[in-house]
């Protein structure tokens, strides 16, 4: 259960693997009535447009992208149902880098839905990570 279990309920059920370890749920269910917000891919741009070129770097940093456009809504990690992640050269490493700082920032929270897709470039040069999320907040 989430911090917002009238709005947000995050589960595992019985049948299926845990995912906990990997960073995420397998099913994000949301309350009728509650205020969807989508959260656009952010990558690991700095305000200024800078790009580093360290994959871990640029996870944090889109993280921290992640949390001021949740913020500026008035929304919380605790508050994320669905995410959406794009690596550039996926490789287990990078998954443990993404999935050590996801679960970093989620803490004690339910770690959201997720889907992970490799792909192999995104849409500035030298970008290596991209997220987006689809928060539940209530009406």
């Amino acid at each position: 259960m989430s911090k917002h279990p009238t709005t947000l309920t995050l589960s595992n059920p019985a049948g299926l693997y845990d995912p906990s370890p990997n960073g995420y749920s397998h099913v994000a269910q949301v309350a009728a009535g509650a205020r969807l917000v989508f959260i656009a891919g952010q990558g690991g741009e700095t305000a200024d447009g800078q790009l580093s070129a360290d994959f871990a770097e640029q996870v944090r940093q889109a993280l921290s992208n992640l949390q001021v456009a949740l913020h500026s809504v008035g929304a919380e990690v605790s508050q994320v149902a669905k995410l959406t992640v794009l690596i550039v050269d996926h490789s287990q490493a990078r998954l443990g880098i993404f999935g050590a700082q996801l679960q970093a920032l989620w803490g004690d929270s339910p770690t959201p839905a997720c889907t992970l897709i490799p792909v192999p470039r995104l849409a500035l040069d030298g970008m290596l990570f991209e997220i987006e999320a689809i928060a539940a907040l209530p009406a």
